[in-house]
């Protein structure tokens, strides 16, 4: 007994998923280099900016890049800043600020990190915020409460407490 395959030549072929099917999901808008924005810019994607915008920008949890034709002249909010192009203005970021080679930023910085790198334009304050820890609980001791460092249990708060009242 022979055994032949059968091979249908008229079967579909798999086609190929979509070459962005892949990609981050995460979006990202962009400002354009002939767009200038005055105002106030929120929202809750990451921003690539090569145009010019004057005011605020305030993206909690997101990126904003000033790309190498940006200039902003604004204070901004974030996770996390690039700054390629000009920048005039506060930033203050949850994570980290980056300052490019090409780059330039006049004005203060809060984050907990920054990257300068060779080249680029700083002029400003920084200050490095340590990440914010999460409190264990609250320990309440004559109507007042008290919030626990890290690592340290209620029952220890409470001992501490009883022994300083």
């Amino acid at each position: 007994m022979s055994t032949t395959s059968n091979t249908n030549f008229n079967e579909p072929t798999p086609v190929a998923a979509p070459r962005n099917a892949n990609m981050n999901t995460t979006e990202q808008a962009t400002i354009g280099k002939s767009l200038i924005i005055k105002g106030e810019v929120t929202g809750s994607e990451s921003l690539y900016i090569d145009g010019r915008v004057e005011g605020s920008i305030n993206l909690p949890g997101n990126r904003i890049t000033v790309g190498r034709n940006g200039v902003v002249s604004a204070n901004m909010t974030a996770r996390e800043i690039v700054v390629i192009g000009k920048v005039k203005g506060n930033l203050t970021a949850s994570d980290r600020v980056d300052i490019r080679s090409e780059g330039s930023l006049t004005g203060d910085v809060i984050a907990q990190r920054i990257s300068i790198e060779d080249g680029a334009f700083f002029k400003g304050g920084i200050d490095i915020q340590k990440p914010t820890h999460k409190t264990v609980g609250e320990v309440r001791s004559n109507g007042k409460a008290e919030t626990l460092p890290p690592g340290e249990t209620p029952s220890v708060a409470a001992a501490a407490a009883a022994a300083r009242a």
